[in-house]
């Protein structure tokens, strides 16, 4: 298989950072997070998927936490310092991403949004996230991930 380029592979690649590819078939449309750890071979834990939620104040807050937890809206206020947060409708995210549902990268993205990355990562050598695209999926150290996006590791999962 060709060698995918994705925008995030591509800002990976201009920095040099130690990235690994991943690919999986999605033609059965099993695109959610579990799925896709077990068609790559991986354990949930080490599989995240990246949300996005608009706060009260209309702030873009980009969330990325285990494939197998969910979002603590809550908490991912707090966090992002908004009295409440929402998670985007899906047919937005492409508007305010550039990515589409399943195949959301937080690395990439057409703005640089406010990133917070739930603290688990911290306890791993390598964590998977989207690479932009559905059935690419990217290994990296979650410290470059964390220091690429300029994120904040918190726990925002319930």
């Amino acid at each position: 298989m060709a060698k995918v380029k994705t925008n995030a592979i591509r800002i990976l690649d201009s920095k040099k950072f130690a990235y690994e590819v991943l690919t999986y078939d999605n033609q059965d449309g099993k695109i959610d997070g579990v799925s896709v750890a077990a068609k790559i071979g991986r354990e949930a834990r080490e599989v995240y998927k990246t949300l996005v939620a608009q706060g009260a104040s209309k702030n873009i807050y980009v969330y990325v936490i285990p494939v197998e937890a969910e979002l603590d809206l809550k908490k991912a206020a707090k966090v992002a310092g908004e009295k409440n947060v929402e998670m985007i409708p899906v047919k937005d995210i492409l508007k305010w991403t550039g990515y589409i549902r399943g195949g959301c990268s937080p690395i990439g993205m057409r703005k640089e949004y406010k990133t917070f990355i739930d603290e688990s990562c911290l306890k791993l050598e390598e964590m998977v996230v989207s690479a932009g695209k559905i059935g690419v999926q990217i290994v990296i150290d979650p410290k470059v991930l964390v220091n690429l996006t300029k994120a904040e590791t918190v726990e925002v999962r319930k």
